[in-house]
């Protein structure tokens, strides 16, 4: 995987917030249906990260069921191992999406949201996928193309600066309109594909682009040309924005249901 960002104790509790905005918790909603679990039913989360939707999908699966959480975030494991400590039919291990601890032809249903970017070798990390599936299980996808971002700024060239090296915390910033073609060559039937917005077209901290803006910041502050002051100008603009009423964000991700025959 991708090593740009260190997951460690600070960035875990960070992405937790995110992930319990309502932006992200309507994703996990759509994310969950796609999946369609039902009790007795064996699944994996690859990059379970906080664990908000392996313990979602614990109580999906239900005590006759199992679910396996993987992260290569040792402090994502923890969180996640404690999140989920009430049902001991979740496991959460530490692993990698191209080598995944799980018995081959063992599970029903294989998801991964936000976590196919940052794999160097997607080759590898679908064929994976599809090893640990049962013979017409699912592999749920979901993962963005930073391409589709629409965010206002007083100064559109430092927005692109920025954005431009934000691209380089991920293996791919661009994945999803590979997706399709990687998937049959990794001899899964895509069945359903769907965009999944993220949308806040006013300003509010408890958003998705509010707790992103932060994430953004740390990591291009010092890096390729952009100093810690303009990169605090950014932010400084944006929030001034939404302070005036201007405020305005969107961002697609894209999900990909694939079936193994």
């Amino acid at each position: 995987m991708s090593g740009m960002i260190e997951f460690d104790a600070a960035a875990a509790k960070a992405v937790e917030a995110m992930y319990l905005t309502p932006d992200v918790v309507g994703q996990r909603t759509h994310v969950m249906a796609a999946m369609g679990l039902r009790p007795g039913m064996a699944a994996l989360d690859i990059g379970v990260g906080p664990g908000l939707l392996a313990h979602d999908m614990g109580k999906a699966v239900t005590e006759a069921g199992s679910v396996t959480g993987v992260d290569m975030s040792r402090a994502m494991v923890a969180m996640a191992a404690e999140r989920c400590a009430d049902m001991d039919w979740v496991t959460i291990e530490h692993g990698e999406a191209e080598q995944l601890p799980v018995a081959s032809g063992s599970m029903d249903v294989v998801v991964s949201t936000q976590v196919y970017e940052y794999v160097t070798d997607m080759g590898a990390a679908l064929h994976e996928a599809k090893r640990v599936l049962k013979p017409g299980g699912r592999l749920v996808v979901l993962d963005t193309d930073w391409d589709s971002i629409v965010w206002h700024s007083s100064n559109r060239d430092r927005m692109e600066r920025v954005l431009k090296v934000w691209d380089q915390h991920l293996a791919d910033p661009h994945l999803p309109r590979k997706l399709p073609a990687l998937l049959h060559d990794a001899g899964l039937v895509v069945t359903r594909r769907e965009l999944i917005p993220l949308f806040n077209p006013d300003w509010n901290p408890h958003s998705y682009s509010a707790g992103i803006m932060m994430g953004i910041l740390n990591f291009v502050s010092g890096r390729d040309g952009i100093s810690e002051d303009e990169a605090r100008a950014w932010a400084d603009d944006l929030q001034a924005l939404g302070r005036e009423g201007h405020y305005f964000f969107s961002l697609n991700r894209y999900l990909f249901v694939a079936v193994k025959g």
